[in-house]
């Protein structure tokens, strides 16, 4: 206290200020004079002066957050007012006398508080474990030392400055406001790395082990030195003597009759086993495969010695009892009337069939069956609606008469615009798909047993197969341009290959009324071809001529260059159909009771499919080339699946007939199959990129229209390129069109 009024003098005189206004000059020269002793503190004597012009009511409310028990300011004001007319001599001696050790504790004083700011305040809660809840709705919280209200600190801060702050301030996720100081407090990143464990369930502390190794402590082994050498408790073999007048109170009250001991049942008494006895309780009642004896049913009016007159036989009722086996009558006894019940007889089989039913019900074994009552319907898979799977061709559109002898082969051109057929008399017809008219008639002097419309976009061509010779038609039904290219690839020259004897196949340019037929190419064959086929790119062709007894079967003719291949020197049995893989360079060759699939660039067999049928009819490749597909002529359709297995995915039956002909759509999931019984099935079928996931197979429609004439009905089936739609030709001589 005599150091700071010394320095409150000193300021004085330097000052000479009055000393009415003694308090609030003291606090600014106490502020001039730490300017002079340390530099470090000029911004916040700033403020502190700033702040000496607030009113009485701001000082209040800001007491809070300074020191509860600053000795020197209440001294400073208690001099002010008490000792006004002190001399200043006086002061000045004390202030002298003080001087010199006052100064080295301030020295220690710098020295202390260099590493904190001078306006830094102890706004520490020093009221105690109290809840804050109390002082809600006052202005301070508790009282210090001294008695004197410890007052909140003023928050100003309204819902939108917290939302700005929230926005702007990057450490507002880890403040926390604390309540017993009123300020807000920024978590460091360890302790939100504590908080974080905690929460866990983990615990606090990083490095604690929780799965340390156990350490028996006691264990069977004797050792040297034991974990306690403190001998046994002495209660531990001396009897207890709060249980010996425990079991002595029970020995009085047993002696005394007061408590009766349990009885030993005596098992001199014979042992009966009750027949009509509840069996729910019996201990065979709890064997897993007990059946309880059917109970007698109750009876009934027609077994009293007294019945009710309806229940009494009529003549024709008796005599048709009589009549009747015993086990088909409904009473095993004629219902009859006594006047009292001693006048009835014994009945006569009472005893014996009693004894008959007591011998079924409990001398024979009966056994639980377990059978599992299975609903038929269950046991079909769940197929999706046919709505759910359009579109599909579902009605007949178009019918293309003009035919006389029944139409074994169609083919539509890669637009989709154009339709060929070939039928048995002798006649290749174009036909316009949209209106069913007959665009040109192309006479061939045979039974037409197969037409292909060439795949490729590019070219306009179409191969018949006639008798033993396979013609190159072009038809002209494009642009110049595709014309065109089809006229220079059926232009160029044969290439002169190794003499190796005469050729099989004789390559010949048509004359004359062919040639102007449209008729340009004439590939003789040694036997008759029944199916032509082309490849992707359209400049391969396959002719198939089954044949037992020679190895000359399929030809692969190349338009380019004018040469044909015999791709097999051995007989692996009478080929029906071929077909090219769409994508990759592969041949199936189908046999009549399997199917071939050739590496063409490796020149090797890669499987063999098992078609599990009599006799394949017809083959179709999927658009993606992992599906194939077989008709057989014992009413039998194959599904195969490359990759899962060389047999058959799924076996269809959907016809009653011969199988004629199948075909795959190129773009959508459909399959359609011809048959003899003159319907054509269409199915859905789905086949999925992954795997693991079987084809998704649904018969959705059957369509009929073809007449069956000399037991042959549907011949041959296709789809039309773009669109959902299906032609069928038939041995009424027709072509339909079902959309």
């Amino acid at each position: 206290m005599e150091a700071s009024r010394g320095n409150v003098q000193k300021a004085e005189q330097r000052t000479g200020m009055k000393k009415t206004e003694k308090t609030n000059k003291k606090r600014s020269k106490q502020d001039d004079e730490e300017e002079e002793e340390d530099q470090l503190f000029n911004l916040n004597n700033k403020s502190l002066e700033e702040d000496d012009d607030l009113s009485d009511s701001e000082e209040s409310v800001y007491s809070g957050l300074q020191d509860s028990g600053s000795d020197s300011d209440e001294e400073e004001e208690k001099g002010g007012s008490d000792d006004e007319d002190e001399q200043d001599q006086n002061e000045k001696s004390t202030v002298k006398k003080k001087e010199g050790p006052e100064e080295e504790k301030e020295v220690k004083k710098e020295d202390e508080y260099d590493h904190d700011t001078s306006d830094e305040e102890d706004i520490r809660n020093t009221v105690g474990n109290i809840p804050m809840e109390w002082y809600k709705d006052f202005p301070h919280v508790g009282y210090d030392l001294d008695g004197k209200k410890i007052f909140k600190p003023i928050r100003n801060k309204d819902e939108l400055d917290d939302f700005l702050e929230k926005m702007e301030n990057p450490d507002y996720w880890k403040t926390v406001h604390d309540k017993k100081t009123a300020s807000d407090i920024v978590l460091s990143d360890e302790q939100i790395e504590l908080v974080n464990r905690l929460q866990k369930g983990q615990f606090g502390d990083v490095n604690f082990n929780e799965y340390e190794p156990t350490v028996e402590f006691f264990s069977n082994d004797v050792m040297i030195h034991p974990v306690t050498n403190r001998p046994a408790d002495k209660r531990s073999f001396i009897p207890s003597l709060i249980e010996k007048e425990k079991v002595s109170k029970l020995v009085h009250a047993i002696k005394m009759g007061w408590i009766k001991p349990r009885r030993v049942q005596d098992d001199s008494r014979g042992r009966f086993y009750d027949l009509w006895a509840n069996e729910d309780s019996s201990i065979l009642a709890k064997h897993k495969m007990h059946l309880p004896a059917p109970k007698i049913p109750l009876p009934g009016h027609e077994e009293s010695y007294n019945p009710p007159p309806e229940f009494m036989f009529t003549d024709e009722e008796k005599a048709l009892w009589e009549q009747q086996d015993p086990s088909d009558r409904k009473l095993p006894f004629i219902p009859k009337k006594y006047p009292s019940l001693r006048q009835v007889p014994a009945f006569s089989r009472f005893i014996h069939e009693r004894f008959e039913r007591c011998l079924d019900l409990y001398l024979c074994p009966r056994q639980r069956k377990m059978r599992v009552n299975v609903n038929p319907e269950d046991l079909i898979p769940k197929l999706p609606k046919p709505k759910d799977l359009q579109p599909f061709p579902t009605t007949q559109a178009l019918v293309y008469r003009g035919h006389s002898g029944l139409v074994r082969s169609i083919s539509v051109s890669p637009s989709g615009q154009w339709l060929v057929s070939g039928s048995d008399d002798g006649s290749v017809r174009l036909w316009e798909v949209c209106s069913s008219r007959c665009l040109k008639t192309v006479p061939v002097g045979g039974a037409v047993k197969s037409v292909a419309w060439n795949p490729n976009p590019s070219l306009c061509l179409v191969a018949v197969a006639v008798g033993s010779a396979v013609l190159v038609l072009s038809p002209a039904l494009a642009d110049k341009q595709v014309v065109s290219s089809s006229e220079r690839l059926l232009s160029a020259q044969q290439e002169e290959g190794p003499s190796e004897g005469s050729q099989p196949v004789v390559w010949s340019e048509t004359e004359g009324e062919e040639l102007n037929q449209g008729i340009r190419l004439k590939i003789q064959h040694p036997k008759a071809v029944h199916q032509v086929t082309w490849h992707s790119k359209g400049d391969y062709l396959a002719s198939v001529m089954p044949d037992h007894s020679s190895h000359l079967q399929v030809f692969i003719h190349q338009l380019s260059r004018r040469r044909s291949q015999n791709p097999f020197r051995r007989n692996k049995g009478l080929v029906q159909a071929v077909s090219f893989h769409p994508i990759r360079p592969y041949f199936f060759v189908a046999t009549q009771r399997s199917v071939r699939i050739y590496n063409l660039v490796k020149q090797e067999m890669t499987k063999k499919l098992q078609a599990n049928s009599k006799w394949i009819s017809s083959i179709a490749v999927h658009s993606g080339g992992d599906h194939v597909i077989c008709g057989s002529y014992d009413c039998r359709m194959s599904w195969f699946d490359l990759d899962l297995s060389t047999k058959p995915y799924k076996m269809l039956r959907h016809h009653k007939k011969a199988v004629r002909s199948v075909a795959y759509h190129r773009g959508y999931p459909l399959f359609a199959s011809a048959s003899d019984d003159g319907s054509v099935i269409v199915c859905h079928g789905t086949v999925y990129n992954d795997l693991l996931q079987n084809p998704l197979i649904v018969p959705v429609k059957v369509l009929r229209g073809h007449v069956i004439t000399h037991d042959l009905g549907v011949l041959d089936v296709t789809f039309h390129p773009t669109q959902p739609w299906v032609f069928s030709s038939g041995a009424d001589a027709t072509i339909r069109l079902f959309t």
